[in-house]
């Protein structure tokens, strides 16, 4: 029941890793999966352990032995290589410029980031998600205007993003020197095509031994139409991505988890310290303004609790520390030691969970879910999702297709409890939040989804949307032991029984 312990959702028995939405290189004709598939095991025989959130078309996993794997991606014309790995149905490990195990990972909509033993981040893609890429100035007559349009929103793509890359040339580098990957290079070729951009290429050189030295060329990249939908791609100019680059910070800072999304990271330290960069226009970052690129980590001062930190409104935050931390498309939420909530970011659906459609600057308790005590979080595109203490699941933002799981599509501006049939008699222990749809599990190790459901991502073996909570069947009756969902799919580890 709710107010009883918490069960254990991992079980006896072998573990192995399942999938289901959009996935093309992993399924027969690059079609949806519409029910739960088994990832094939690696010819290394090192068996994916932990799965992680994020990901447009590709999965992200992370094996026995500390490897990063990814396996699936688009199209040949699709996610540039340098992000998703290649185009394949079985997982394999990721080039990263570390000996260092992988502990986790995250995929945002176009960069992806990941934590070693050794509390270093590397990170890589989209170059103004990435620290420390040195790109050559350019001419102020191609500034861009303010109409910064990220893709995740209705009608627009990666395409009007690139863009914007001309404001990451204005922003101030950070040091590379003693990093394991020397970027150079610039924007070349400014001659417009079809009215569209300018071309871009970037010389990327890896300065370790374990990594061949590589040129980035002209490659495609897919620009996806409704706020994110691999369907109808269609082929742009390429774009400036960067290789894995080890992120600096000062000495003696460890970070224990990141979170990456829609082009901005947040990298949580052992201490509870909490570290933003990348675009930050929407406030996303928390740091007060609406700094569009943020090139160097920063540290977001208010959520320095030691220092007896106070949320925007003035009143001091709860606990001493972060302990989790989750980024939307354009959006932000921590979660302290004491359970208490805290969002910031764009707030348009009521993402932000304020009780309005004002966007935040920085990080502000969401007071309207009372005295209940957070332990887990997650974000989507324009939603989000926490758990309390006792398994209780509370949701706000957008509903355009169900994801709150309160039944309807009406948004949501404060923190509502999916109050669900299926639910009443189970205490959740992990959630996650896809582009548009949302999963938890349970205690128990059942799997419950809703939401956009147009490429099979509920697992429930059709293409029609949820707005209520419905259980993933595990074909063997397996048991869930994790739970992470990418942009379009996914993924769960199981216990066979």
């Amino acid at each position: 029941m709710k107010n009883e312990a918490r069960g254990n959702a991992a079980g006896s028995g072998v573990c192995k890793v399942c999938m289901w939405g959009y996935l093309p290189a992993a399924s027969p004709q690059r079609t949806p999966l519409l029910h739960p598939t088994l990832v094939p095991i690696t010819a290394l025989d090192d068996p994916l352990k932990i799965v992680c959130n994020g990901g447009c078309g590709f999965g992200i996993g992370i094996s026995e032995s500390g490897k990063l794997n990814t396996w699936g991606s688009t199209t040949e014309l699709g996610q540039c290589y340098l992000i998703s790995g290649k185009q394949q149905e079985v997982p394999e490990p990721y080039l990263l410029p570390t000996d260092s195990p992988i502990i986790q990972a995250a995929g945002g909509w176009a960069h992806c980031a990941a934590v070693t033993g050794n509390g270093e981040v590397y990170t890589w893609g989209w170059s103004e998600c990435v620290p420390s890429v040195t790109l050559n100035a350019v001419e102020e007559s191609e500034q861009v205007q303010e109409d910064d349009i990220p893709p995740d929103v209705p009608g627009t793509s990666l395409q009007l993003l690139s863009r914007n890359n001309v404001n990451a040339a204005r922003s101030e580098p950070l040091p590379s020197s003693g990093s394991p990957l020397r970027l150079t290079g610039g924007l070349q070729g400014r001659t417009k095509q079809s009215g569209r951009q300018n071309q871009r290429n970037l010389t990327c050189k890896f300065t370790e031994n374990r990594v061949v030295e590589e040129v980035l060329k002209k490659r495609k990249v897919v620009s996806f139409e409704d706020g994110g939908s691999p369907e109808s791609p269609t082929a742009a100019d390429e774009n400036v991505f960067s290789p894995p680059f080890l992120v600096n910070l000062d000495a003696g800072i460890r970070i224990a988890s990141v979170a990456a999304g829609g082009r901005h990271t947040l990298a949580l330290s052992d201490v509870g310290h909490v570290w933003a960069w990348g675009y930050g226009g929407d406030g996303q970052l928390g740091l007060g303004s609406r700094m569009r690129i943020v090139s160097s980590p920063q540290q977001i001062p208010c959520l320095n609790l030691t220092e007896k930190a106070v949320a925007r409104s003035g009143v001091p935050i709860p606990g001493k520390c972060i302990k989790a931390i989750a980024c939307g498309g354009r959006h932000s939420a921590v979660v302290t030691d004491a359970g208490a909530l805290l969002t910031f970011g764009w707030g348009l659906h009521g993402q932000v969970g304020q009780g309005s459609t004002e966007d935040e600057l920085s990080p502000c308790c969401v007071s309207t879910i009372g005295g209940l005590r957070i332990v887990g979080i997650a974000a989507g595109l324009w939603h989000t999702l926490c758990i309390t203490d006792v398994g209780d699941v509370y949701a706000f933002g957008g509903n355009q297709f169900g994801q709150l799981g309160v039944g309807g599509n009406a948004a949501e501006l404060s923190p509502r409890m999916i109050d669900a049939p299926l639910l009443e008699d189970e205490s959740c222990v992990e959630v996650a939040c896809g582009a548009r749809h949302s999963a938890v599990l349970t205690g128990s190790g059942k799997i419950f989804a809703w939401g956009w459901n147009k490429y099979g991502q509920l697992g429930l073996g059709d293409c029609n949307n949820r707005d209520l909570p419905v259980q993933v069947t595990m074909n063997d009756g397996g048991r869930a032991a994790s739970i992470a969902c990418g942009w379009w799919h996914t993924l769960a580890s199981v216990h066979s029984k």
